[in-house]
């Protein structure tokens, strides 16, 4: 949440909608004016990436032997390479997959919340409740 917190802040991306699930994230998101989408998603993921380890570190240290890799530039690989980017070219499609993503944890597969609005880490409450809780989230509408 830091992370998309400071992205948004430092004006680097307007964050639409966003899902954080137990081994996932779904980010809908728009690069600002100066800012490009590979710098931005690079300095996303190396951040997020250092504090899971950090926390796997104190925390879960056997877990985090399971991010265990042999490249020459990191000892731990949290993110998959090249993660999924679909472009939202309508009205339509971006609310589908805004609805998508705040359907995911209600989903049989994962039971995490028996409403979107009741998963905390979504926007779905942004959205559905008019609750903001995160305070960096831009209405889409906007």
């Amino acid at each position: 949440m830091q992370s998309l917190q400071f992205l948004v802040r430092d004006k680097r991306i307007l964050l639409y909608g966003f899902v954080i699930m137990p081994n996932h994230i779904h980010l809908i998101w728009q690069m600002r004016e100066n800012s490009r989408q590979a710098d931005v998603q690079r300095d996303f993921l190396k951040y997020t990436a250092q504090q899971i380890k950090f926390d796997l570190q104190q925390n879960h240290p056997a877990v985090l032997e399971k991010f265990r890799v042999q490249v020459k530039d990191r000892s731990y690989q949290i993110w998959e390479h090249r993660p999924l980017s679909v472009p939202l070219w309508s009205k339509l499609v971006f609310e589908q997959k805004l609805n998508y993503i705040h359907q995911n944890p209600v989903q049989e597969k994962w039971k995490l919340a028996d409403l979107p609005e009741n998963y905390y880490y979504s926007s779905a409450r942004y959205y559905l409740l008019n609750q903001d809780d995160w305070g960096f989230i831009t209405h889409y509408a906007e």
